[in-house]
C-alpha cells in the first residue's frame, strides 16, 4: 500500500534526524568525569538518558531494568547509536560532572533544524515570534540537597531544598505544540551567599538568547510578578518587545493613572464578544525612572457549544496599540497559558515524569537530567509538528501517554530497524503488508 504524503518521514525534522544532531553535540563535550572505568563514553552516557526520557521510563532504575534485556540493548544500539549503555549508577557518576552550559548548543542546533526545516514560519506572530517565559519547580526536599541547590529556612526551624527553571518556548495562539529553548536553571550560583531567583535567570535567559539569537524577533510574554521596571527594561534593553499580566493589586499607580484617559473598543469574532479599553504612553509606576508602557485590557465573552465562558485581564505591552491590533495582542497574551498547559503541564502528566526525582547528586546531575528531559520534549514537539510518520502514529492513539506506551511495548518485545519502521507498525497497527515487526525467538 503506497503511503501518503501524510505518512512521510520528515528526514531533518524526524526522531533519527534529531538525535543525530544531538548525538553531533554530545560527542563533542569533553568528559570531565574521573571514573576509573573510561570503557563508556561521555557521549553514550548523555544518548541513554536522552534515551531513558524519549521512551518514557518512569524512573531510572525502570530505564536500568529495562536495558538489561538484550533486545532492549539491540533497539537502544540501533535507533539510539548508544556504543555502549551504562549502569544507572555510572550514568549519575558521569552526568554529575557535566556543565549545564555544554547541552545548550544541542537546543540551539535543533532549533535551527526547524528554522530551515520552515516550521518556524508556522509561528510567526506580531511582526516575529511569541516566546512564553515563566518558572517553576522541579526538586523539592528536607532531606536531599547538593551545593547547587537553594535553600530555604522555615519559621519552624525547618530547611527545605530545591531547584527551579526559568522554561522558554516559542508558541502561537493556532497551534498546540510549543517550540522550548533551552532553560535557565535557577540554582545557587558560584560563590554566591543568597539564593538564586526568577529576575536573575531571567538576565541570564536573555543574555544567552541575545548570542544565540541575535536577529530573532520576539515578544517575551509573562506573568504578573514579571509587570515590574527591571523586567520591562530588561527586555528593551535587549531589543524585544513584551507583553505582561498586569493585575490592579499588583499595579496600583497605574490603573489609577488611566482613569479617564483610556479609550475603548468592543470587537465580535463569531459569536463571542470582546470589551477593550486601552492607553499608549502611560508610567508603569511611581518609582524613579519608572518606565513608560502601553496598556490594555479587556473582558470577554466566548460561547463554546452551549456554554458561556466569561473572563478579563490587563496587561503592559511595549507594542503601540490600535484598534487594528488590539485583538491580536490580546491574542498574543493569553497564549502565556501555553507555557503551563502545552508545557509544564505536558511534562507533568502525559509520560515524561517531570516532577520524579530521577537522581540528584552532588553537582549538576539533577540539572542534567531536567535539561535533556526539555531537550526530549523538544524533539517530540518538533516531530508532532512536522513530521507526518509521528502524526500518523498519534492519531491511532487515545492520548500521547498511551503512544509512550506502545512504542516503550515496542522496544521491549521487538527488533526495530528503523525509527520509520517502528512509527509505520504504529499508525498502521501492524495489519499492513511490510509493517510487522518480527519477533526475536533467538
Amino acid at each position: 500500500m503506497k503511503r501518503g504524503p501524510q505518512q512521510r518521514e520528515k528526514k531533518k525534522l524526524s526522531m533519527s534526524g534529531l538525535l543525530n544532531v544531538a548525538k553531533r553535540i554530545f560527542s563533542s563535550i569533553s568528559s570531565a568525569c574521573k571514573h576509573k572505568d573510561k570503557k563508556i563514553s561521555l557521549c553514550d552516557c548523555l544518548l541513554s538518558a536522552l534515551a531513558m526520557f524519549s521512551l518514557k521510563f518512569p524512573s531510572l532504575l525502570a530505564f536500568d531494568r529495562g536495558k538489561a534485556e538484550p533486545i532492549v540493548q539491540d533497539n537502544l544500539t540501533r535507533l539510539f547509536q548508544i556504543g555502549k549503555v551504562p549502569c544507572d549508577t555510572y550514568m549519575r557518576e558521569v552526568l554529575d560532572e557535566v556543565n549545564p552550559e555544554d547541552i545548550r548548543p544541542a537546543f540551539l542546533k535543533v532549533f535551527h533544524e526547524a528554522q530551515r526545516g520552515k516550521l518556524l514560519e508556522r509561528y510567526e506572530y506580531l511582526d516575529g515570534y511569541l516566546c512564553l517565559v515563566d518558572g517553576t519547580e522541579i526538586f523539592h526536599s528536607e532531606e536531599v540537597h547538593c551545593k547547587n541547590c537553594c535553600k530555604k529556612e522555615h519559621r519552624d526551624g525547618r530547611i527545605t531544598y530545591h531547584h527551579q527553571i526559568l522554561g522558554a518556548v516559542i508558541a502561537h495562539p493556532d497551534l498546540h505544540q510549543v517550540i522550548p529553548l533551552c532553560p535557565e536553571p535557577i540554582t545557587k550560583q558560584d560563590g554566591a551567599t543568597k539564593n538564586d531567583c526568577e529576575q536573575n535567570a531571567f538576565q541570564r535567559f536573555l543574555s544567552d538568547l541575545k548570542k544565540e539569537h541575535p536577529r530573532l524577533k520576539l515578544t517575551i510574554v509573562s506573568d504578573a510578578l514579571s509587570a515590574n521596571a527591571p523586567h520591562v527594561n530588561a527586555v528593551r534593553n535587549n531589543e524585544h518587545h513584551f507583553i505582561v499580566v498586569a493585575k490592579a493589586d499588583g499595579n496600583r499607580t497605574l490603573y489609577e493613572s488611566l482613569k479617564g484617559i483610556t479609550k475603548e473598543v468592543v470587537i465580535t469574532v463569531g459569536k463571542d464578544k470582546y470589551k477593550f479599553r486601552y492607553a499608549n504612553d502611560v508610567v508603569l509606576n511611581d518609582t524613579k525612572n519608572a518606565p513608560t508602557v502601553n496598556f490594555f485590557d479587556c473582558e470577554w465573552v466566548e460561547i463554546e457549544g452551549k456554554r458561556e465562558k466569561k473572563g478579563y485581564c490587563g496587561w503592559i505591552t511595549s507594542h503601540k496599540i490600535t484598534e487594528k491590533n488590539i485583538y491580536a495582542l490580546m491574542r498574543g497574551g493569553r497564549t502565556r497559558w501555553k507555557v503551563e498547559n502545552e508545557t509544564f503541564n505536558t511534562l507533568k502528566n502525559q509520560g515524561y515524569q517531570f516532577e520524579h526525582n530521577f537522581g540528584h547528586g552532588n553537582k549538576n546531575l539533577h540539572t542534567i537530567f531536567a535539561l535533556l528531559m526539555m531537550l526530549a520534549f523538544l524533539i517530540d514537539q518538533v516531530q508532532e509538528a512536522a513530521c507526518g510518520l509521528f502524526q500518523a502514529a498519534l492519531a491511532g492513539m487515545e492520548s500521547k501517554r498511551a503512544l509512550w506506551e506502545r512504542l516503550r511495548s515496542f522496544f521491549q518485545l521487538y527488533q526495530i530497524s528503523s525509527w520509520e519502521h517502528i512509527f509505520i507498525a504504529m499508525s498502521h497497527r501492524l495489519t499492513f503488508k511490510g509493517t510487522a515487526l518480527p519477533l526475536d525467538t533467538c
